[in-house]
């Protein structure tokens, strides 16, 4: 079966949220303690996406991962710049899909005049590094004993992707929510 991938809205809350429960509950992955409920992830896709990309991959009709950009840091200097993020259940592990999320995610960033976009890791995560850096992205720096979830002090990593050379003078990123319709078809076609 081949992956769909589409633009998540906010009728698509509720399968994200339960995609990204396990996370949240059972691990470290994400820091987050409290799961967040359709409505709060209907809420987050619709703010996050009026700026940035959050893409969704189907299989067979139904949610499998998704993957968003974020705002990277507050101060003005640094809006050329983002973070990623990627989730996928786990029915859509090692299939590709979140290469997928990523690459189509990439394409879309480079259309809006981003130049770097920075994954974060808590450490150890295997999986997640080697996704990260099979999609270009290199190491860049530990932060030691970062976060406290379950019962123990953990470690993130963080890499940094390339993903456009930066010109000088840069031209202002372009909002998602203004960027071509068309450009945006053809990136989620692959």
């Amino acid at each position: 079966m081949t992956p769909i991938y589409r633009l998540a809205t906010p009728a698509d809350a509720a399968a994200l949220a339960a995609i990204y429960a396990p996370y949240v509950r059972d691990t470290v992955v994400t820091f987050e303690t409290e799961v967040p409920d359709a409505g709060e992830f209907a809420q987050r896709i619709a703010r996050i996406g009026a700026a940035y990309p959050w893409l969704l991959a189907e299989l067979g009709g139904e949610a499998v991962g998704y993957a968003y950009a974020s705002e990277y840091r507050t101060r003005r200097a640094y809006r050329w710049s983002v973070e990623v993020t990627v989730y996928l259940a786990d029915a859509a592990r090692r299939r590709g899909i979140g290469r997928g999320l990523y690459a189509r995610l990439f394409e879309l960033l480079r259309a809006q005049g981003y130049v770097n976009a920075y994954g974060v890791v808590t450490l150890p995560n295997a999986a997640s590094v080697g996704l990260h850096e099979a999609m270009g992205f290199a190491p860049i720096g530990v932060h030691r004993h970062t976060g406290y979830k379950h019962g123990a002090w953990h470690d993130v990593g963080w890499w940094q992707r390339v993903l456009r050379e930066p010109p000088s003078p840069p031209d202002e990123p372009l909002p998602f929510a203004h960027l071509d319709a068309a450009i945006v078809r053809q990136s989620l076609i692959g």
